[in-house]
This record gives structure tokens, sequence and C-alpha cells, in this order.
């Protein structure tokens, strides 16, 4: 789950929000509407078992991709 707050908001919730961030919750920082920084857990270079799990459990909620996106994602902004 991601949580977005204004600069100004995150100035004075800092702590509270890093202890969000801890408990493995995502933080946006906006500038007015639109979103300029993003705060995330950073994971010890040791604990690599726990970043695959957590990879895989984003991927698993994910739908399918097919080959038909691939193929447009391939094709962007190219000129033919």
């Amino acid at each position: 789950m991601s949580l977005t707050v204004k600069v100004g908001e995150a100035k004075t919730r800092l702590s509270e929000l890093l202890a969000k961030v801890e408990a493995g919750e995502e933080v946006v920082i906006a500038r007015g509407h639109e979103p300029i920084a993003r705060l995330t857990r950073v994971h010890k270079a040791g604990d690599f078992a726990a970043l695959v799990a957590e990879v895989k459990a984003a991927r698993a909620t994910r739908a399918k991709t097919t080959a038909e996106e691939l193929l447009a994602w391939r094709d962007e902004g190219r000129r033919f």
C-alpha cells in the first residue's frame, strides 16, 4: 500500500513516515498534486532472500503479460 503526503506534511511527520516505511509501507511525497519522491525501505546487502520474496509477492498480484503487450512495448516510440 502507498501513502501520499505533501512536502510540508512530510517535513513535520518525518519520524512517523519513516516508521511506516520500516514497517513495509511505501510513502510518496508530492509537491501539490505531482509526486516527486518515493520513500521505500532499504534492504541490507545480505538480505537477498527477503528481497526475492518481496519481488515474488509483488509479481503474484499482477496479471500475466501477453505477447501483444510485449510487442507493443518493444515497438513503442519506433518510427516505421
